[in-house]
This record gives structure tokens, sequence and C-alpha cells, in this order.
């Protein structure tokens, strides 16, 4: 049916009502904003008594003794009042050249300049007559979406009984909508849309990073959006901090009762992967009781639950606190689906833990940089020493470095960093503690142990003579109670002056 407008009220021919404003000469839609209410008035400044988006009805008695000015300013008053229509009462008072009937021409001039569309009442018409059109129009309109809205829960009510009920539900939406539905897991992939492929590849690229973006925020929350000449809305899936998903819309706007359905279909997608998260949280448990058995180094369990694992040698890695185990676990899960990838995961006190065949390898560098978050990785290992693997993966995550980082690589940056414990740090800062107050001898024996305790080139690099640097050195051995011409000694002194300063 038409939307309550003001074409739509000079449609109905039992009002009589006649565009006076040549059409092609307003703005596009100016015909076709939705009007709120129809209201008449002679005041020669009815502004302040107007609500937004209506449309006025005047006999225009209050312009008779108005010159062209005049008539200006009382058009471009309504204008700025944000009136949609103004309607000329004929047949009642008299123009501004004192005539029967008649629209002024100074009127006209001043609607066209101001973009207003200007309409004919004619006389048989009562302005009553007008805006009760109008009140029944918005009516029928109101009626008819609460039907609509009642057809579609219904609709959606059978299709969610449908086998795959919840994508039978999202393409029953997309119909009534008459719009494109999409919905993103938890990982913010497209895993379904209806109508099939309507979207360019693009605005889905860009729909997938704005859903991950939510995802990963963590909180329920809707966004609209505009890409291109498309505008979308966004909703979350799930409950704060447990988000499963994005549906996505393709409309910045709804009204009430759309909105309504659209929020029926989020609790209904919500319920769905709710139960499927009980399913889920099953798995998971069992999952973990495998990775125990598999911490054990004997995969003989975990061949009789799962039927398989990765081939060996493996790479075990760990994920931070932070990561979002459940969107990292079904990104897996797909990966195995959708490319025969062989994986295990499972939660631990640690952390997420997967483990992969070692050719496999490379995609934590890909889950780290999807996710941002930090893995530690182990060297390759048989399942033998699987626990070894997993301590390897969880000391290369206590590292401060980003993305995947690889326990053969702290390793060979330094073994004295696996020794860097509070406990150390705390026995470290007691044995400098004599030199301290002397920052020349402390940093003069650095350079000196950096150069292999040769005095020649050590005495170079600080800019002193050999002599001086020997008598620092004989000094800080004095106030240490260590004799540095033993290596025992020189290594030990090293390993605090590593400890302390990192």
């Amino acid at each position: 049916m038409d939307q309550p407008t003001l074409r739509a009220l000079l449609r109905r021919g039992d009002l009589g009502l006649r565009l006076i404003s040549v059409e092609g000469a307003l703005r596009e839609g100016a015909l076709d904003r939705p009007m709120r209410w129809v209201h008449s008035s002679d005041l020669a400044d009815p502004t302040p008594f107007l609500a937004d988006d209506l449309a006025l009805l005047t006999t225009g008695s209050q312009l008779d003794q108005q010159d062209d000015a005049g008539i200006k300013e009382y058009v471009d008053r309504l204008a700025a009042r944000g009136v949609v229509g103004l309607g000329f009462g004929t047949g009642i008072g008299f123009g501004a050249s004192g005539t029967l009937a008649g629209i002024p021409d100074q009127l006209v001039h001043a609607c066209a300049v101001a973009g207003i569309p200007l309409f004919e009442v004619p006389y048989d018409t009562p302005f009553i007559a007008v805006a009760r059109a109008h009140s029944e129009a918005i009516a029928a309109q109101a009626y008819a979406r609460r039907t609509w809205a009642l057809e579609t829960q219904r609709a959606l009510a059978r299709a969610a009984l449908r086998p795959r009920g919840l994508e039978s539900t999202l393409s029953e939406l997309a119909r009534r909508l008459e719009q494109w539905v999409g919905m993103f897991d938890a990982t913010g992939v497209l895993v379904h849309e209806h109508p099939h492929g309507r979207l360019p590849a693009d605005d889905v690229t860009d729909l997938s990073v704005r859903a991950t973006e939510l995802i990963t925020r963590g909180g329920q929350a809707g966004q609209s959006l505009t890409l291109g000449s498309e505008s979308f809305t966004l909703f979350t899936l799930g409950r704060s901090g447990h988000l499963r998903g994005v549906i996505a819309v393709g409309t910045a706007s709804l009204d009430p009762e759309a909105r309504a359905v659209v929020t029926s279909v989020i609790a209904m997608a919500g319920l769905a992967l709710e139960q499927n998260d009980q399913l889920e949280r099953g798995r998971r448990r069992l999952r973990s009781q495998v990775l125990a058995s598999l911490l054990l180094d004997d995969p003989t369990l975990a061949r009789r639950v799962l039927g398989s694992l990765p081939v060996s040698p493996v790479v075990v890695a760990v994920a931070d606190a932070d990561a979002p185990a459940d969107a990292i676990a079904e990104w897996w899960d797909r990966r195995q689906a959708e490319h025969g990838t062989a994986v295990f995961a499972a939660s631990s006190d640690e952390g997420l833990t997967v483990c992969v065949s070692a050719g496999d390898e490379d995609l934590f560098d890909e889950v780290a940089t999807r996710f941002g978050i930090r893995l530690g990785v182990s060297e390759p290992e048989g399942y033998g020493a699987f626990s070894k693997a997993h301590a390897q993966a969880v000391v290369a995550l206590r590292h401060n470095d980003q993305g995947a980082v690889r326990y053969v690589d702290t390793v060979a940056s330094s073994i004295l960093t696996a020794f860097a414990t509070d406990e150390a740090r705390l026995v470290a800062e007691s044995r400098l503690a004599p030199i301290r107050p002397h920052s020349e001898l402390e940093y003069s024996l650095r350079v000196w142990l950096e150069h292999d305790a040769r005095y020649e080139s050590a005495a170079a690099a600080l800019g002193i003579h050999r002599h001086t640097l020997r008598s620092r050195i004989t000094q800080a051995a004095v106030l240490l109670n260590l004799d540095l011409s033993s290596f025992p000694a020189r290594a030990e002194l090293w390993a605090a002056l590593q400890t302390a300063r990192d």
C-alpha cells in the first residue's frame, strides 16, 4: 500500500487535490518524504506551533496585504521549519490581486524557489477531510506493518522447524525484509547468506573485518555502516564475553516492526548457538582430558577417543590467556573441514593448546595475525615427547614478542633469559649492591667482560688508560669479594649484571 506521503495524499481522487508546483522542478523525493501530519493555519507565522514533516493548509487570508517580500519571508519560514507541502484552499479568500479564488503568483514563485510543493485544495474539500484522510492512511499503514510483523513471525517460526533451521530462518528473514541477510561465525567468516552471491567479494571482505572487530570487542552491540552505495546493520550473536557470530542486514534503517522481527531472529539464533555451545562444552571437556593423557607422553588414549591425531612429528602451540579460544578453535575446525588439516586443540590451565603436524607449522603465523594474539610454538617432537613440546611452547609464550614466538628463537637469543626470574633478579641486585654507588665501576666491569677481560680493547672502548681500567677492576673485585682472575667468578658476575639489567 502507499506510504503516508504527500504523493499518496494527492492520489486520493475523493479529495480533488491538485499539484500546482512543477514536479520536475522540485527536489528529488520531495513528494515522497514521510508525512507525519496535516495541519491548517492562517497565521502570518504559524511555525512556533508546527511539528516537523507535516503539510500545512491555508486559505491565504494572511497574505492579502503582503507584498512579494512578505510572501517570500512567509514561505522561507515554512521551509526552515521542515514543512513538506503547502495546501492553498481556493474559492474561500482573496488572492493578492483581490480577485475571488486563484492562488497568488507570488506564492507560486516563492514555493518554487524554496522547494516546497504547493497544491490546491478545492472549495468543496474541507481541510478537516484532508487531515482525516491522512490520519486514516497513517492508521492503515500501522495496521499493515503490525500484520506484516505477525505474519513474518509465523513464517520464521515455521522456517525454524525445517532441517538446518537457523539457515532457513535467516533466508526467510531476507525474503520478508526484501534485503540481503548474512551470518558471520565467530571467526568472521561468512557462513550463510541470502540471496546467495548478491554482494561483491570486496563488500563481503569488509563486512567480515567489521564482524571480526565486533566479536573481538566482546560486548553485545549493533553497528550501522556504509560500503560504497550499500548500507548495512550488524547485530552480534551470543552474550557479552561469549559472542558466537554476527548477523548483517542490508539496510541502515529498520522501522520498529522490522527491528522487532530482527531482534526475535537474533534471540532465536543466539539460543540455537547456545545449545550448540552446550554440546561444544562437552567436547571441550573431553579434549581437555585427552590433552592430559598426551602430556603423559602416551597417545594411546587419544587415538582411541579421537580415532586419529596429526602425523608425527608434531608442533605444539599455546595461546595467551586473552586469546578468543572459541573463535580460534572454530577457525581450526573449519580449516580441518575445508582443507583436511589434521589438528588437535584443547584448553588447559596454561591456555588453548593446538597441535599440528610439523608441515603445517606456518599456520600458527596466520592464526596469530588474524586474531592479533601471541602464540608460543615448540620445536617438532614425537608424541613420546609431547610434554616436552608443550613445555617449550609455554616457555616461548612467556616472551613479550608479538605473533607466533618459536621456542628455538628464544633459546638462540640467550639462555640467561630462562633464569631471569624475580628471585634471580633479587639475588643479582644484592650481589651487585656494593658497587652500585660507583656507577663507573659497574659500567667498566660490563665493558671489560664484553671484551673477554682484555684490558687494552676494553680501555679503548671506554676511552680511558688501561692502567685506570685495571685499577677500577681491582677496586670492584675488592668490593664484591670476588677473584676476577678466575672464569667461574667472571661468569657469575656477568650473569648477575645481565639479570639485574633485564
